[in-house]
């Protein structure tokens, strides 16, 4: 059932982060309720096949609609959380805002997603991802030392810093309710997330430990010892061999004359280090490398693409993927010991289950 089963959520229908946090409450168990816009039309992506909207059901509602906006406040009214992800004032707007939605149920946690947050001189400004992450410091400090920053896919802005900050407030706020009585509102900034996540890195630069320059760091691709490299046939492996006895395991499997090496821990000769390195990986094939190095503690992995990494042997065996409906896509996580997670059921098509959760509301006014 997952540790979350009887716990409601209201999500407004939304791309990105919004519905990547009701994803992760809803395989945990939550009863998520999307209410998707009525006669909303054909969509880009197939909603069928939608893995950010499995596991919850789907009510159609026209919100510029009195008896639908009254309908969608019932709902809000039997819920433990509610997600939103419009600019700031279209839900007070449409008299959803956090005072209304309160008012009918004083024990929410009224969850907002934003890129800049509910405030300050950015928040009405339309943006994405890569913009968010930019004001923060960490665009800045991925990618090559000599070359632009790499945007890294939207996994740090949209998903990590701002699905996961809004899932962990969301539940974070439902604790506190059911402690308090009392509801609240979360204002999850994609640009609070973000800066969040480089908290060691802001610690490191703090105490001269960082460089505030892209390949020039311990962990930012600077360090010879932890990179990534071509091999013969084209195909890449990562390697991470910070610790020193990790370290003396790789060279020792690789065959790497440490004299001539030098001193790893001296940013003066990584650049020559890892011209040494890719020279090396360069030699022999990806599959050579991985019979060499994967059984060994020297910090190695192959670079698998998205069609290759379910097929892994330790992702078969741990079934971090699973395929329904023609989809691989991601297991649920995390794992718990006493209320695992079921397998999510397949994305609802909008108002896939109006009629389902009408019943349901009219029910709850009969037995009042």
């Amino acid at each position: 059932m997952g540790p979350l089963n009887g716990v409601r959520i209201i999500e407004f229908a939304g791309i990105g982060p919004g519905p990547f946090a009701g994803m992760m409450l809803a395989d945990q168990g939550a009863d998520v309720i999307r209410i998707d816009r009525a006669g909303s039309g054909a969509s880009a992506v197939d909603p069928s096949t939608d893995v950010l909207n499995r596991g919850k059901r789907s009510i159609a509602l026209d919100l510029k609609s009195a008896d639908d906006r009254a309908t969608a406040l019932e709902l809000i009214a039997s819920a433990d959380g509610l997600i939103e992800g419009f600019r700031p004032g279209v839900m007070e707007r449409l008299g959803l805002g956090p005072d209304e939605c309160l008012a009918a149920n004083p024990r929410l946690a009224y969850g907002r997603m934003t890129g800049w947050g509910q405030d300050g001189p950015l928040a009405a400004r339309a943006g994405h991802d890569i913009n968010y992450i930019s004001i923060t410091g960490a665009l800045h400090a991925i990618g090559p030392r000599d070359g632009a920053p790499v945007p890294p896919l939207n996994v740090v802005g949209d998903f990590g810093g701002g699905g996961m900050l809004l899932a962990y407030g969301l539940t974070c706020a439902i604790i506190s309710a059911r402690t308090t009585g009392k509801g609240q509102v979360i204002d999850a900034a994609i640009v609070d997330g973000t800066a969040s996540l480089m908290a060691m890195m802001y610690s490191r630069l703090g105490s001269n430990g960082w460089r505030d320059e892209r390949g020039s760091n311990l962990l930012d691709g600077g360090a010879a010892h932890y990179g990534t490299y071509r091999c013969a046939d084209g195909q890449w492996i990562s390697l991470g061999a910070l610790e020193p006895q990790f370290f003396a395991a790789f060279t020792e499997a690789a065959g790497i004359d440490t004299a001539a090496y030098g001193d790893r821990n001296d940013p003066a000769q990584w650049q020559r280090q890892r011209q040494i390195l890719e020279a090396l990986f360069a030699g022999q094939p990806r599959a050579h490398w991985e019979q060499c190095l994967q059984d060994i503690d020297s910090c190695f992995a192959p670079v698998l693409s998205m069609q290759d990494a379910p097929r892994h042997p330790h992702n078969r065996a741990r079934e971090l993927f699973f395929e329904d409906y023609g989809v691989v896509q991601p297991s649920p996580s995390p794992r718990f010991s006493a209320t695992p997670a079921r397998r999510p059921a397949r994305p609802p098509v909008p108002g896939q289950h109006t009629d389902e959760i009408l019943s349901e509301l009219r029910t709850a006014k009969v037995t009042a």
